[in-house]
């Protein structure tokens, strides 16, 4: 099943599309998928025909159930491991946030963990009823990168975000739109043609323009601030009794 796991980039017309592809599991991210987003960002980036980039996971199951915890033993099996295996989705993360083009996240079903933080570098999210949204890190023991909990504080609030973070419960896509994790809820049926469409609309704007709005938003909410204590909190996490009782 492993073997099948893979990231898929596809464009149609002028809409670059981004597919997490590891059915067997739920789509979750595997190392070697969070590797080959930059470069298919760079593709996309690079395409003066591509105008806009849309996140999927494949089938209706899940956009993406997480990071694939069942490589953590092997990838994050020390501390220098695990500062790679973090920088790596950092990096992922910041092709996208970083991309002159909008992004966008098209969620069906399961978006948890590393998968929420994947989307939460997008710039607009959009669900199908069905989708249900949740960071374990809490129940997991494992550390929650500051980068990304930052994207989360950003897109919810502090209260919300400390309810998602602490309690790790899993929310519905109403709940998620009242807290501000997604833009809009659609009926499942209706989500791709909704998306397509707008990504459609999008692909027709101004490009210098959602360019320059987009860079000027992502600097508002970046923190300048030094968080290397923060990151070595998270660290210490990932070591401690924690992991005994998730």
């Amino acid at each position: 099943a492993m073997s099948e796991a893979r990231l898929r980039a596809e464009r149609d017309g002028h809409i670059g599309w981004i597919i997490f592809d590891n059915p067997a599991r739920r789509n979750a991210i595997t190392l070697e998928m969070w590797r080959a987003i930059p470069p298919a960002m760079a593709g996309f980036d690079a395409d003066p025909e591509v105008r806009c980039v849309v996140l999927r996971g494949a089938g209706e199951i899940a956009f993406a159930a997480g990071a694939d915890i069942s490589e953590f033993e092997k990838r994050r099996a020390d501390a220098q491991a695990a500062g790679k295996h973090d920088n790596t989705i950092d990096v992922a993360q910041l092709a996208l946030e970083n991309s002159a083009k909008p992004v966008l996240a098209m969620i069906r079903g399961f978006c948890l963990g590393g998968g929420l933080e994947i989307a939460l570098a997008c710039d607009l999210r959009y669900c199908g009823a069905s989708a249900s949204f949740a960071i374990p890190a809490a129940r997991l023991g494992i550390g929650y990168g500051v980068h990304g909990t930052n994207r989360l504080v950003a897109s919810v609030g502090h209260a919300a975000a400390r309810e998602i973070m602490l309690t790790g419960r899993r929310y519905g896509a109403d709940e998620a739109l009242a807290m501000g994790l997604v833009n809009r809820v659609l009926p499942d049926a209706e989500l791709e043609r909704f998306v397509s469409k707008l990504a459609a609309d999008l692909a027709s704007n101004a490009p210098l323009l959602m360019t320059a709005s987009k860079s000027c938003i992502n600097s508002m909410i970046e923190p300048g601030d030094d968080f290397s204590q923060d990151e070595a909190m998270i660290k210490r996490c990932e070591k401690s009794v924690d992991l005994d009782v998730a």
